[in-house]
This record gives structure tokens, sequence and C-alpha cells, in this order.
């Protein structure tokens, strides 16, 4: 868990960073396919047409963005400390997390091909938003433990 509320604004600003610049690489590589950037195939796995899943992107930034501002402000309906939703979090970043890797082993098992990053941009990204909650359930059940410790002084 993190020990103090300024490593979770910071982690989370540099986690919704990271994932800002996985969604602008994807429209750059749609858009204008430079040689540079891996092909489309290798940034989503084709669960959701490419059409549907740049919405839910971007609606993730704007939700990212505002936990991040909250959090940041120490003020607003993110930036509440919430003790179960906290630990919630963290449990579920941690088999979000599991499933990752559990996906990468899979991957590379059955596309031995693509060894050692092949179609793992996808992946690595879940771990980034796997990431985002840790923090953001670590902040929560921090930050209410700090304050009932200081209510208890």
């Amino acid at each position: 868990m993190l020990n103090h509320p300024v490593q979770a604004r910071y982690l989370l600003w540099s986690l919704l960073a990271l994932f800002f610049l996985r969604v602008l690489g994807q429209i750059i590589v749609v858009l204008f396919s430079p040689r540079w950037l891996p092909p489309i195939s290798q940034w989503y796995s084709g669960l959701l047409p490419y059409r549907l899943l740049l919405p839910i992107q971007i609606a993730l930034l704007f939700v990212m963005g505002m936990v991040c501002r909250d959090v940041m402000r120490g003020e607003g309906f993110f930036a509440v400390p919430r003790s179960r939703l906290g630990q919630g979090l963290v449990w579920f970043s941690y088999i979000y997390f599991s499933s990752m890797v559990a996906r990468y082993v899979i991957q590379m098992t059955l596309r031995p091909d693509q060894r050692w990053f092949g179609g793992t941009i996808p992946i690595l990204f879940h771990c980034v938003l796997a990431a985002f909650l840790f923090v953001l359930g670590s902040y929560y059940v921090k930050r209410l433990s700090r304050r009932t410790n200081k209510l208890a002084d």
C-alpha cells in the first residue's frame, strides 16, 4: 500500500498519462499508419470493434481525469475516502492484474511466433488500469486510516 497521499496523486496522474499515450498512439496508427509504431492489430485484442473501443477508452480517460483532479485537490466526489470501496478496489486490482499475467502466459503459449512482445500492448495497458485501481484503492484506505488516527488523537 502507499504510504502517503502525495504518492497516490503523482502515481494516478502518471498512470493516466500512460493510458492517454496508449489511446493517442492508437489514434495516430489508425489515421496515419506510421512505421515507427506497431500496426493497429497490435494495439487491441479485437474483442470490440475499434469504433466501440475508442469511445470507451475516451470515457475512461475522462473518469480517470476526474479522479486525478479530485485526489489532487483533496476534495470532490472521488477524493472522499471509502474504506470498503478502497479495499474492494485493491482486491479487484490484484485479480485484474493477475488475470493479465495469465493472459500473457496463455498468449505466449498459444502464439510462440509473437514471443516476447507480440500482442502485449493491450495486456500492458490493462496492467496500467489495474495499477490505477490499486493506487486509488490504497489512497482511500490510507486516507481513511489517517483521518481515523487524527480523530483518535
